[in-house]
């Protein structure tokens, strides 16, 4: 091994790699680019790349002794498609995460293979800093997963399967945001010792539209957490599919109802917000609704929409509610383990402290309000165990286009 070969096994981090990501796409064009724009990655030893021409020649790598990490996959192939590829990859090796690539206009066939497994997509033309934050997201759940099979045989205590929980949550949560002259985007969680299934997601919309998902799954541990994936895979195939929040919140719900025998149910809340316009649409799947901070310091909570829980009755009715935000205003999402704090004293953190802490400080952005949140709940906690997972995310609007 040479000099800088040395160096740079040992400057690489557990879990950098050699990960195997096979390409698939008849598109000779796309090899060349991914080869090009993944050199860097490839020289250093964190990335192998395999290409396939078809879904065919893809089965075939798998079920090769080489393992492969990653299959990033196009749709419309000769011989065999993706979503055909997609519904026989766990007959060939369940241990791998898809990713599916194709048109936006695609949509129909995306949320499909949503719903079949795949793990997430991208769009065509690849925006390649997208597909890096992709394929990192989808290998840091994918180390969670062998590292939870690889445990569960050694699982004797319940504190075992809390942490094994906690893990897979914080896999799959966003850590890079979108950000516009319009706005801005921001959130975070913090597990507790207790691992209920919270979790948050952004999402780009057509039409410079941005999605943002807040969510609390009943009950503890794997199964809770388990069911958050589920719940977060069919809300981001059904954005694809469906404008309006309301329709969005009501796909979901009946996906979860369909097979649910152990009547877990989820609180979801569900806005899309529009920056050319600064309109704000929103619909509560038995979730607290937003919380407008304004650039006085007041703020306003929103009226609920009036949905139940999701996960119970397939078909509940929900409504979707709009606003109009001003420039400057923040919208703040969050999970009861903010309102629901306790200190030591056995009080609740509650709304009028959130709300105080807003007229204080005007949160000058989204990173900002999230953080603050989660520093003021801390600080009135004191000693007091965590019991619930601490969840917040928050939009920033700036200003409409003019």
């Amino acid at each position: 091994m040479s000099r800088a070969s040395r160096r740079r096994s040992k400057s690489r981090k557990p879990g950098d790699g050699p990960h195997h990501i096979l390409v698939v796409d008849d598109e000779p064009d796309l090899e060349r680019l991914v080869r090009v724009r993944l050199r860097r990655e490839v020289r250093s030893g964190r990335f192998v790349l395999s290409f396939a021409r078809d879904g065919v020649e893809a089965l075939e790598m798998l079920g090769g002794n080489g393992k492969i990490d990653i299959v990033l996959s196009d749709i419309n192939m000769p011989r065999m498609d993706g979503l055909t590829l997609l519904s026989q990859i766990p007959s060939v090796d369940p241990d791998v995460r898809a990713v599916i690539v194709s048109a936006y206009g695609d949509m129909k066939n995306i949320r499909t293979a949503m719903n079949m497994g795949a793990f997430d997509f991208l769009t065509k033309p690849i925006d390649f800093a997208d597909l890096r934050s992709t394929v990192d997201r989808s290998l840091r759940n994918l180390m969670v997963w062998r590292k939870a099979l690889r445990a569960r045989n050694r699982l004797v205590t319940i504190e075992n399967e809390l942490e094994l929980a906690r893990r897979m949550q914080l896999s799959i949560v966003p850590r890079a945001f979108p950000k516009s002259p319009e706005f801005d985007v921001h959130g975070t969680m913090y597990a507790a010792k207790a691992v209920g299934g919270d979790f948050f997601d952004v999402t780009l919309l057509e039409n410079g539209r941005v999605g943002l998902t807040i969510a609390d799954v009943s009950g503890k541990g794997v199964p809770a957490a388990l069911f958050m994936m589920s719940s977060r895979i069919l809300v981001k195939g059904a954005v694809i599919g469906h404008r309006d929040p309301d329709t969005v919140v009501a796909y979901v719900n009946e996906a979860l109802a369909l097979e649910n025998a152990a009547l877990m149910f989820v609180t979801l809340l569900y806005t899309v917000f529009d920056p050319s316009s600064g309109e704000l649409s929103y619909c509560c799947g038995g979730h607290d609704p937003p919380l407008v901070v304004h650039p006085d310091g007041s703020s306003t909570s929103l009226p609920h929409t009036g949905g139940m829980v999701l996960g119970v009755f397939g078909d509940a009715d929900y409504t979707c509610s709009t606003v109009q935000l001003s420039p400057g205003d923040t919208v703040v999402l969050f999970t009861d383990g903010v309102t629901e704090a306790q200190n030591v004293a056995g009080e609740q953190f509650g709304m009028g402290r959130l709300k105080q802490l807003f007229s204080d400080l005007p949160p000058s952005s989204a990173e900002y309000a999230t953080a603050s949140v989660v520093r003021v709940v801390e600080e009135f906690k004191g000693a007091a165990d965590q019991f619930d997972d601490l969840t917040c995310a928050a939009l920033k609007f700036t200003g409409a286009k003019p």
